[in-house]
């Protein structure tokens, strides 16, 4: 025990890379490339995202790929609970020993993509209330948030390790903007807290991360139906750099004279990109495409 607590408690932030490889190595495992695992070997990257999740006894943390259990010691210190879900059946094995003195954390050896949210926090005291904190395999970033997004159950709040150029994006303003940070701006505000480099992790990833905060507004940001609103929104960026005119006529499917008078009835000149829009600006033109819709126009 005294091994794991120093594991967990040394202050040394070169010693955290020594101490990942000889858990790795004593227990036979290697980082699996094809789930795309990168081990967080940086303490002080480790303390920034436990201050920036804000934990307190009342918190239920639900924790997305926690590998060798690192961030989830350190979670489980502040929360009142952890759920870590781990996809790797020989990770979620060495947790449930490594771990096994932490009361409060529950393991979950499962694909979180397969699981409601609502079904992850039955049984849990402070339950619906949770917060996400994830290190995300870049190549499930946007299936884990739009999971948990659009979940019934949604966290207070995300604290999730991005690829930083998926960062970016995210958090990008009008005039950057894309279907993906129209879809997580839709339901919270994004925040970029603070920029990871490579050798944080290993092994080393290719590209550098970011610590993004995604804070979750109680209600959507616009008043609209979810469905249509995003079809719309998918449709207007079904042809990037062209004029929304043109791209949302393409994408819709009606003519161009047809699309030309209801941007006009929404105030938006036909010649912009649908990267300048704001989100209010989509809402206003699928009311509009509503009341067409709705013989109202």
């Amino acid at each position: 025990m005294h091994g794991l607590i120093s594991f967990y408690m040394d202050k040394d932030p070169n010693s955290l890379l020594v101490q990942t490889k000889r858990r790795l190595r004593q227990s036979g495992l290697k980082a699996r490339k094809g789930l795309g695992q990168h081990f967080l070997v940086d303490r002080e990257v480790l303390e920034v995202i436990t201050s920036a999740a804000e934990l307190s006894p009342d918190d239920l943390v639900v924790e997305v790929g926690p590998g060798l259990g690192i961030l989830t010691g350190e979670l489980a210190r502040r929360a009142g609970g952890v759920i870590a879900v781990e996809l790797d059946d020989r990770l979620a094995a060495l947790l449930k020993k490594t771990l096994a003195s932490f009361e409060n954390v529950t393991i979950v050896n499962d694909d979180v993509l397969n699981i409601e949210p609502e079904d992850l926090l039955k049984g849990q005291k402070a339950g619906p209330v949770y917060k996400v904190v994830a290190n995300l395999p870049y190549y499930i970033t946007s299936p884990v948030l739009r999971h948990f997004l659009t979940a019934a159950a949604k966290p207070r709040v995300m604290i999730v390790m991005v690829q930083k150029e998926v960062a970016e994006a995210i958090a990008a303003g009008p005039g950057d903007m894309s279907i993906l940070s129209v879809s997580v701006q839709f339901y919270g505000k994004p925040e970029i807290i603070r920029r990871v480099p490579a050798q944080s992790f290993y092994p080393a990833p290719e590209v550098d991360s970011a610590l993004l905060r995604i804070g979750l507004y109680p209600e959507p940001a616009v008043a609209v139906d979810e469905g249509g609103f995003f079809e719309l929104v998918r449709a207007g960026f079904s042809a990037p750099r062209k004029q929304i005119g043109n791209s949302l006529s393409q994408g819709v499917g009606l003519g161009k004279a047809q699309v030309l008078p209801l941007l006009e009835k929404a105030d938006i000149d036909w010649q912009r990109r649908a990267e300048t829009l704001t989100l209010e600006e989509w809402a206003r033109l699928w009311r509009v495409f509503e009341e067409k819709r709705d013989g109202r126009y």
